[in-house]
């Protein structure tokens, strides 16, 4: 069961209080580079971002955000880093969400004036701690950087914001420890009601970085925390889109989209199972249908192991078979395989 945290809008959209939870990525170019900075968001859109995060580390990068929001549809999130000058540049130029760690934004006084420039835009603040920034009082109060230090470092600083009289937060605990991670949000989750953005932050490469992500995110929205996720992957920002959505769907968190399934390869596989595989992956990033497809490498066994499958197919010696619900439709050549599967998709995409 979700737990229970206020709602939250982040421009168009609306995190928090049982709403669907979003997904998150950032930009990787200058956001000082306006077309460039355009064109992969417009793509991670189109992969299934919903919110954006872009680095503002200059006044350049503050100002770009109005041209950048004339072209693109889904909310902006200016991450800041210790100039509380550029959180106030990035509200004025249309941030719908400034990122901040009030811890190293300059004092009460640099800190106030962020608080005041966002509650006369009314947008949120994500109260950011990492584990790799926590003061160093608190590393000292418990020897070491734990998940009970992560949580008092930020409801300290929720509670200075809440002084301010503002409480338009969202809060973000992250670490590149997993179990410490977990551990944190469940803390948090019991002494906070507002919104989670939660992921693993700094998680690595796309192999490493996906595994310690699904884990960790795995856990923590099965125990019901969590209202906005992000992927952290060293690689293409498109990558950590895709393995959100697929997180979210193995959860059951989050329809539509077609789920692959395929068997591991065996001594009986005579196809190039993998290569398979990987065509029919890519190839049906282009339909929004919510059903299931099997590639199987074996057409003794494929049709009873897809069974649970809408669609699928699997190979034999020079050719393949067809398969819906468990059932031999035709056979085809092996050759014929993809472009048979493609032209079923295409038929059940044309009748809906």
């Amino acid at each position: 069961m979700r737990k229970e945290t206020k709602v939250i809008r982040i421009g168009n959209k609306a995190i928090g209080g049982g709403n669907p939870i979003l997904i998150q990525s950032m930009t990787n170019t200058k956001t000082e580079d306006i077309a460039a900075t355009i064109e992969q968001i417009n793509k991670l859109e189109a992969a299934g971002c919903d919110i954006i995060r872009c680095a503002v580390p200059t006044l350049e990068a503050a100002e770009a955000i109005k041209e950048i929001k004339k072209s693109i549809h889904i909310p902006l999130v200016a991450d800041i880093h210790f100039d509380y000058r550029l959180a106030i540049a990035a509200i004025e130029n249309g941030a719908d969400k400034v990122r901040i760690n009030p811890g190293n934004i300059g004092g009460t006084e640099k800190l106030k004036a962020v608080v005041d420039a966002a509650k006369l835009k009314n947008i949120p603040i994500r109260v950011g701690v990492n584990s790799g920034s926590l003061e160093k009082e608190l590393v000292e109060k418990y020897g070491g950087v734990t998940p009970e230090g992560l949580v008092e470092s930020a409801l300290d600083k929720v509670h200075a914001i809440e002084a301010m009289g503002y409480d338009n937060l969202v809060i973000s605990i992250k670490s590149s420890d997993v179990l410490m991670c977990i551990k944190a949000h469940e803390l948090i989750a019991d002494k906070s009601s507002y919104p989670l953005h939660v992921g693993i932050t700094e998680s690595g490469t796309l192999l490493s970085g996906n595994i310690k992500s699904a884990v960790g995110l795995g856990v923590m929205l099965y125990e019901g925390i969590g209202d906005t996720i992000r992927v952290s992957l060293t690689g293409d920002p498109v990558e950590e889109v895709k393995s959100a959505k697929l997180i979210l769907k193995a959860l059951g968190l989050r329809k539509g989209g077609v789920e692959l399934v395929s068997c591991p390869t065996c001594g009986r596989t005579q196809i190039d199972l993998i290569g398979l595989a990987g065509q029919v992956e890519a190839m049906i990033q282009e339909f929004d249908l919510d059903i299931k497809v099997a590639v199987m490498g074996c057409a003794v066994n494929g049709p009873g192991e897809a069974k649970e499958a809408d669609i699928g197919i699997a190979g034999g010696r020079g050719e393949g078979i067809l398969i819906k619900k468990g059932k031999v439709i035709k056979k085809v050549p092996e050759d014929k395989l993809l472009e048979t599967l493609r032209e079923e998709l295409l038929a059940m995409k044309a009748a809906l």
